[in-house]
């Protein structure tokens, strides 16, 4: 699944559109190197996310296609904030 539809199927970027942006302006980093919106994320994968001051650290642990509201947290494990 792409990177920036997995932000917002698990529901850690509220749109697509806003993820995709996140991704082209350098904000979100994969295992350690600066990811595009069309990464194909994987299950273990490290995600690193920078809003302004604050960063969020999150390992995936599962890629699902649709998921229901209650259940989006679970497709991934928030290791930093």
């Amino acid at each position: 699944m792409r990177l920036d539809k997995y932000l917002k199927v698990a529901r850690i970027i509220k749109r697509r559109t806003v993820a995709n942006d996140a991704c082209d302006t350098e904000h979100v980093e994969v295992n350690g190197r600066r990811a595009k919106a069309s990464y194909d994320v994987k299950i273990g994968d490290i995600i690193k996310i920078t809003f302004g001051e604050k960063t969020l650290t999150l390992r995936v642990l599962d890629v699902r296609e649709h998921v229901a509201k209650g259940d989006a947290s679970l497709l991934y494990e928030v290791i930093g904030e």
